[in-house]
């Protein structure tokens, strides 16, 4: 064929349009990864604030910390699940103790993935590949959620991989789940999700949370520790407020949480002229 030949030209352009063969993932450089179910995006800085910023949660941050020091340290470690209101801090708090131990030293990365029903259908191929990788890591699954007629069979192919199924997660990989429910079940669930038996759908979903050896449950704040959270913060970032401006602005959106309670620093620093 020549440069001129139709076919040439066509053949020619499909190369030019075509995607780029995916290079094989550096599984051991980067300190995070994100997975979207057929491909891996490298992280090359994992933000995650300082555990002594987390205020309110002691006890929750204490469990999650030492069982994620154990599994950098190749001890037996649990799968955990955090569970409960929202933004009070337990994505912050995964997130956190993987960069806890990076920064000791330890070789674990952390692999977020999505928690919807075709997400977790790929998470075997996700554990075929890091399976084979002499690091330790632990799998962020954030927000989890079950929803629509799929619900079911996504709730038991996960639980087949935490524990006793053909493609379990290896021994290297630990799961951090967060949901805002300790069921993992939709606000909305009706007995009649399922016609053959109306508990099944719930009974799933309930059985999933048993699977996780570690189960941390976050509730909403107080006014003390919405406040004490608060002062971590302006401390740390050189802020000063005043403790009734903190209040009202809680009630103006409606709850006291961490999230809350940040947004509220930021607010802070941009009347101050201050980055965080």
């Amino acid at each position: 064929m020549t440069d001129t030949d139709p076919l040439a030209r066509i053949a020619a352009a499909l190369e030019r349009i075509a995607p780029p063969l995916l290079q094989p993932t550096d599984w051991t450089s980067a300190p995070a990864y994100v997975w979207n179910g057929t491909t891996v995006l490298p992280v090359s800085d994992l933000q995650a604030i300082a555990l002594d910023r987390l205020v309110g949660i002691e006890a929750q941050k204490a469990s999650l910390v030492e069982n994620v020091r154990r599994h950098a340290a190749g001890l037996p470690a649990h799968d955990a699940l955090l569970w409960g209101a929202r933004g009070m801090g337990k994505s912050a708090l995964v997130k956190a103790a993987v960069a806890a131990q990076q920064s000791a030293g330890a070789p674990l990365a952390l692999v977020q993935a999505g928690g919807g029903p075709d997400a977790l259908a790929t998470l075997p191929a996700l554990f075929d590949q890091l399976g084979g990788i002499d690091r330790r890591f632990v799998v962020f699954i954030d927000d989890i959620g079950f929803d629509g007629p799929e619900a079911s069979s996504a709730a038991r192919s996960l639980r087949s991989l935490l524990e006793g199924g053909a493609m379990a997660r290896p021994a290297n990989v630990r799961l951090a789940v967060t949901s805002n429910r300790r069921a993992i079940a939709e606000r909305s669930m009706s007995e009649q999700d399922d016609p053959v038996n109306p508990r099944d759908a719930v009974d799933d979903r309930m059985a999933l949370a048993d699977r996780f050896g570690l189960s941390l449950g976050f509730h909403a704040c107080d006014q003390n520790t919405y406040l004490a959270m608060i002062a971590g913060y302006a401390k740390a970032y050189g802020l000063v407020f005043d403790a009734e401006d903190a209040l009202l602005w809680a009630r103006q959106r409606g709850a006291r949480s961490g999230r809350i309670a940040w947004h509220y620093v930021v607010e802070l620093a941009g009347r101050a002229g201050k980055a965080v």
